[in-house]
């Protein structure tokens, strides 16, 4: 666990990311550093909200500790406890779905939420949001992510509506996300969506951007082509 972020680590960690997005908002900017894969994190007034951190992605000792670390479920590539150790401190909240109970039981600063809880945070609200598969389904017929088990989450920084969707499909509950800036919607098969599904999903939701993510070897083109008549700005970041 760090306790100075110096200017040399600072320097040394965001070589280590692929690429950052500033977002501008009504009194400011906050700052998105994407990861990979289905990890990133968040720099709004030197508050660092990470989600999901993944330590085979980077090295976490490297990166800025967190006073916020949203879950979203309890598969290894979005709960890992060896990223959560390089960046937790005394004051650090996390946030996660109880189905990740057993693999955060070491951290005593936990707070698990249910589908549709909301709460005031020093960045604003955070609502956590349904996040399930219907289509894709194991060999044992249960979905790869049951409805009920998993979050995403919305979180409303000054005015800009972030939805960071977690593993799922175009699920009917997206039709109540209202008024959302970005989002952040995974794309790869069989765990999550088809293009095809993103493009679905983007229709309910209407964000102002979208980052597909988590989207593995998916062409991203196709993705591209099938939005290109629509109001959203589809933005590829390396997020494999």
């Amino acid at each position: 666990m760090k306790n100075i972020l110096t200017p040399l680590i600072l320097l040394l960690s965001l070589n280590m990311i692929s690429a950052q997005d500033e977002i501008k908002t009504q009194n400011g900017s906050f700052t998105i550093y994407f990861v990979g894969h289905g990890t990133l994190y968040i720099e709004y007034n030197e508050t660092i909200i990470h989600i999901d951190p993944w330590s085979k992605l980077s090295d976490y000792s490297q990166l800025p500790d967190a006073d916020f670390i949203l879950i979203t479920h309890q598969h290894r590539d979005h709960l890992d406890a060896g990223a959560i150790r390089e960046i937790i401190k005394e004051n650090t909240q996390i946030f996660a779905p109880s189905v990740c109970k057993e693999g955060l039981e070491e951290f005593t600063q936990v707070a698990f939420l249910k589908n549709n809880d909301k709460l005031q945070t020093t960045f604003g609200e955070l609502m956590a949001v349904p996040a399930y598969n219907i289509v894709h389904i194991r060999d044992n017929n249960m979905p790869y992510h049951p409805k009920g088990e998993g979050n995403g989450y919305v979180l409303n920084i000054d005015g800009k509506k972030v939805y960071v969707a977690g593993d799922t499909e175009n699920i009917p509950e997206m039709n109540e996300l209202k008024n959302i800036d970005i989002a952040f919607l995974p794309m790869n098969l069989p765990y999550t969506m088809t293009p095809e599904m993103v493009s679905k999903a983007v229709e309910m939701i209407k964000p102002v951007i979208l980052y597909p993510y988590h989207y593995g070897e998916t062409d991203t083109d196709i993705l591209v082509n099938l939005l290109k008549d629509s109001s959203t700005e589809v933005r590829i970041r390396n997020m494999k």
